[in-house]
Parts: structure tokens; C-alpha cells; sequence
């Protein structure tokens, strides 16, 4: 056999991503592939890592980010390969960044504006995920992107922020979309079912729209029409359209949001095991902690958004719309979740806010603490930053968090937007530190998860779920994705107040055979790939 390889790990301790146990083995990558595991010391190679006292895992697959919609900027993926990640399941929660109805962009784009960077040009000259994709091949990235076709963004194609039912060739017209969707490649559907217009679309009409993920065993993710009082029958629902379908179905960021809501993880979670005893392949995932983050406009009930966000302006500078609003939210009448009643104005923190900065890191009770009541000044702002700014909510309860994790079915994800220390505001310390936060919090900590079992977490049971034949795992003849790190080292230094900063003790990260992170800095390299679903 020839020895001689492009890439030469020694002496690393091995956690396979399969559960198993570690072992002490070599590592010989050839071709962007693992080309040989064994005592490989007499062997050559272009370049030899000594690997001694690091451990050697599969790279982590995110199966839940939004990354999609800052890759052209960050093309490294900055936030994300210092963490470990070499895989991401993108176009998640609905709100992909394709398909586009040119009658439509100005909607969608309006609507994706915080999740954006406003300081760079999009061009958007793109149509279907296929062309956005080989958009960010041409550019470069350093991490390898699954695509899933986001549910809201397709109802904006074909009938913007309508609130009414999809009709019958509405419904076929996204059929046929999706469907060329996934012949080219995409990995399933997302919703977020909280968000307009996702919010806007009943049980039935998913059901029906999701029969053409059952011809390509694509997977339904799903981000659940309710996390706080109606946790458990939004849970139902997700497990109903799987179930109708005979479809995968993984449940995005399961949580119980609110105090009087803490705790109904662990009935929802046995509500999921019991659907898998009946044959349906749901799992879940899971952030490790306890606040959650995304788009100021969720604070409003969701007719508000009906037509877009300039509706929305127009609503909030209504004195008519601003006093049915401020009752749906004050008295608890609006449908959907009610973030300002169940968390309270301390515990909602504005995250990132281009127009103005000064407010990034401050509660709404900060904020508008000084006025008679609050609501007409939170209108206010939103109208003065033309509601363009993301939000953290401390909304969790740690035990439910523990709970989520601990859970056999469960998967890590981080639930965050690609940045780097130059991006500005205070996002989520989640974009930097969800990977290893686990190992360092509740593997070596807490000894909450065994190594081998976090690492199957982020390894071999999300490339499982999502359908990659080839990763996840450390096996001859797979994709050469690794990282090295020093298990008592490593540890996620981002916090709420300063989220900029990049982990500590990972030593390499390797993508496609290529090290995307070499002692612990971006090299600059971009092997990442557009992964397509296989038929």
C-alpha cells in the first residue's frame, strides 16, 4: 500500500462521532478524503501534525444556522471554524435566502434586512437556491453549506405577506418550486411558524405542501408555531405533518420560553419519543443556553406584518394601529407568542442595531424605563430604526436546557449568524461558543454528557438526520473533516457582554483535508463545498 499521504496526523486520541469509546490511532488524508487509520509512523506525507495530547473529532455539523445569509461577506466563516464547525445546515427557521420572485424581492429582503449585512452589496442576482449556492462557490468559503428551502420564503415568492389561505394553484405553484428545489439539491424544508408568513399558514396547507418532501425523503425542520403556553400541541403538530407524510422531522431549538411555561420540555420531549415507538423519525435540537435571539419585529403580533414591513411602519404610525396593537400584547390577546408579556421588557435586550447603536445591550425596560408607559416610545424606536434590529431574550430555564441536551435524541446547534471580531454589536455569544460550550460546560464540568457522546451530538447524528453519507464520522474513505482540540483546554471565552471573542484549545480545524484553522488562526484557505442532497 502507499503511505504517502497529503496530510499526516499522529499520536491523536480519536472520538469517532459514532458514541463509541476514543482509541489511539494516526490519521492518513489523501485527496480531500481519510485515507487510512492506523499506526502510521513510517508513513510520509506533505505535512505531519503531531497531535499528541489532542483529541481528534469529526468537524462539527451545525444542523441549524442562518450562516446563509452572511456567507458572501464573511466568506471564512470566521465565528463558526473557530468553534469547530465544518458543515452547516443553512436556510433554516423559513427564511432561506431562495427561492426569489423578482415581484417579491423588495419584501423578502426587507424582511431578511436585520439578519443581513448592511454594509455589504448582496447584488441578489440569483433566483433558486442552485444559483445563490454556486454564487458562494465562486466567492470561496471555508465551510461545507447544506441548503433547505425556507417555507416563508417560498410563500413570499408566490404570494407575499398575504394572510389568506394558499389556493389551489398557489399551492401547486410552490409544489413545483419546491420540487425543482430538491432536484437540484436542496436537503428539505424549513418553517418557522412563529414568523410571518409562516404564522400565516395552517396545519392543512403544510401537510399538502410537504407531500413532495415524502417523493424525495427530503427532511421537514421546523421551527414550532409555539414555544411558550402552547408548547405541547405545537410540538403535536410537528409530529401531525411527519406523521401525515411519513417524513424525517427534526424540531428546531426545543425549549419551554417563559417561566410559567418551564419544565414542559420534559413532557414534550416523551410526547416525541412516543411518536418515534409509533415509526416516526422525529429529533430535536438544542443551543446550551438560556437566552434565545432574533428579529425585534417578533415582538409584534403577527397581523401587524401583513403585507410586509413598510405595513408594518405604516401600522405602528397609525394611532389606531398602535392602540389595537398595544391591547392584543398588554392584555395578552394576540395570537402566536407573546414575548413582551411571558419574558417582561428587563429580560428583552436589543443585540444588534445598525441605526442606533446606542442601544445595543440595553433592555426595553432601560430603554423606555423613564416614560408613563412604555409602548408609544417602543413604537417610537422601532419607526426611528425602521425595525432593523435583532433581540436577545433571557426566556430559558437551565434545567430545561440540562434536560434538552442530556436527551439521547437530541443534536447541538448554535442557531446563529456567521460574523467576525469586526462585525459590530453585541449578537449572541452562541455564533462564537455553542460547540465548545458543551464540551467544556457539560462534558468536563458538569459531567452532564460523555465526550464521545457530545461528539456524536454534533457529529454523526445531525450528518444522519440531514442525509451525508460521507461525514460525521472519523472511517476510512469519508471526508477528511476534523478538528483537534486539548479536552481540558478548550472552552468558549464569547459572553453577552463581550460576544467577539473566539474560543480556546482548539488547536486545528480541517475541511475537506485542508486546515480552514491552524494553531488556533484562520489560515485563509476555503475548501468548503456545496453539498447536494443525493437521490
Amino acid at each position: 500500500m502507499n503511505n504517502n499521504f497529503d496530510l499526516l496526523i499522529l499520536n491523536s486520541s480519536i472520538i469517532d462521532g459514532s458514541g463509541n469509546p476514543l482509541v489511539h490511532a494516526d490519521i492518513g488524508i489523501k485527496d480531500g478524503k481519510i485515507n487510512k487509520i492506523a499506526k502510521l509512523t513510517a508513513a510520509t506525507a506533505k505535512e505531519i501534525i503531531d497531535a499528541k495530547g489532542l483529541t481528534a473529532s469529526p468537524g462539527f455539523i451545525d444542523i441549524h444556522n442562518h450562516i446563509d445569509h452572511a456567507i458572501l461577506a464573511f466568506p471564512n466563516a470566521d465565528s463558526y471554524i473557530m468553534q469547530g464547525v465544518t458543515t452547516s445546515l443553512v436556510g433554516n427557521c423559513g427564511l432561506s435566502m431562495a427561492p426569489l420572485n423578482p415581484h417579491n424581492l423588495q419584501l423578502l429582503k426587507k424582511y431578511l434586512t436585520p439578519f443581513l449585512r448592511t454594509d455589504f452589496n448582496y447584488q441578489w442576482d440569483w433566483n433558486s437556491t442552485r444559483e445563490y449556492s454556486e454564487k458562494i462557490s465562486k466567492k470561496g468559503t471555508a465551510v461545507n453549506l447544506a441548503f433547505l428551502v425556507g417555507q416563508g420564503t417560498l410563500r413570499i415568492a408566490v404570494k407575499g405577506f398575504e394572510m389568506t389561505p394558499a389556493t389551489i394553484e398557489e399551492m401547486k405553484t410552490m409544489q413545483n418550486i419546491l420540487r425543482k428545489e430538491l432536484e437540484e439539491g436542496a436537503f428539505g424544508l424549513s418553517t418557522g411558524l412563529v414568523y410571518p408568513p409562516g404564522s400565516y399558514t395552517s396545519t392543512e396547507e403544510l401537510i399538502e405542501l410537504t407531500t413532495v418532501l415524502k417523493d424525495y425523503n427530503a427532511l421537514y425542520t421546523t421551527h414550532l408555531r409555539n414555544q411558550s403556553e402552547q408548547l405541547i400541541q405545537s410540538t403535536e403538530e410537528a409530529i401531525k405533518i411527519g406523521e401525515a407524510n411519513n417524513i424525517s422531522v427534526e424540531i428546531s431549538h426545543h425549549k419551554a420560553i417563559g417561566k410559567d411555561n418551564w419544565g414542559k420540555v420534559n413532557r414534550s420531549m416523551q410526547i416525541i419519543a412516543d411518536a418515534r415507538q409509533r415509526g416516526i423519525n422525529v429529533n430535536f435540537d438544542v443551543y446550551p443556553y438560556t437566552a434565545a435571539m432574533t428579529t425585534v419585529s417578533s415582538l409584534l403580533p403577527g397581523w401587524v406584518l401583513e403585507g410586509g414591513i413598510e405595513n408594518m411602519l405604516q401600522r405602528l404610525e397609525d394611532k389606531a394601529g398602535r392602540k389595537e396593537i398595544t391591547i392584543d400584547i398588554a392584555e395578552g390577546r394576540m395570537k402566536g407568542e407573546n414575548r413582551i408579556k411571558s419574558i417582561g421588557w428587563e429580560n428583552i435586550v436589543v443585540a444588534e442595531c445598525p441605526l442606533d447603536r446606542s442601544s445595543e445591550g440595553k433592555s426595553l425596560h432601560d430603554l423606555f424605563k423613564e416614560f408613563p408607559e412604555p409602548f408609544n416610545p417602543l413604537f417610537d424606536w422601532l419607526l426611528h430604526i425602521k425595525g432593523e434590529a435583532t433581540m436577545l431574550f433571557f426566556c430559558m430555564d437551565e434545567e430545561d436546557v440540562r434536560a434538552v441536551i442530556r436527551n439521547p435524541l437530541s443534536m447541538i446547534i448554535s442557531d446563529a449568524w456567521v460574523t467576525a471580531p469586526s462585525g459590530g454589536g453585541k449578537p449572541h455569544p452562541r455564533g462564537y461558543g455553542s460547540f465548545p460550550r458543551v464540551i467544556s460546560k457539560y462534558v468536563r464540568e458538569e459531567k452532564l454528557l460523555t465526550l464521545p457522546e457530545a461528539i456524536r451530538k454534533m457529529t454523526s447524528l445531525p450528518a444522519q438526520k440531514i442525509g451525508l453519507q460521507d461525514r460525521g464520522l472519523i472511517k476510512e474513505g469519508y471526508c477528511a473533516d476534523l478538528v483537534l482540540f486539548d479536552t481540558e483546554k478548550i472552552k468558549d471565552m464569547a459572553t453577552f457582554e463581550n460576544p467577539h471573542q473566539y474560543p480556546q484549545g482548539i488547536d486545528r480545524v480541517i475541511v475537506n483535508g485542508q486546515s480552514v484553522v491552524k494553531n488556533g488562526q484562520i489560515t485563509g484557505v476555503k475548501p468548503g463545498k456545496i453539498l447536494r442532497r443525493k437521490k
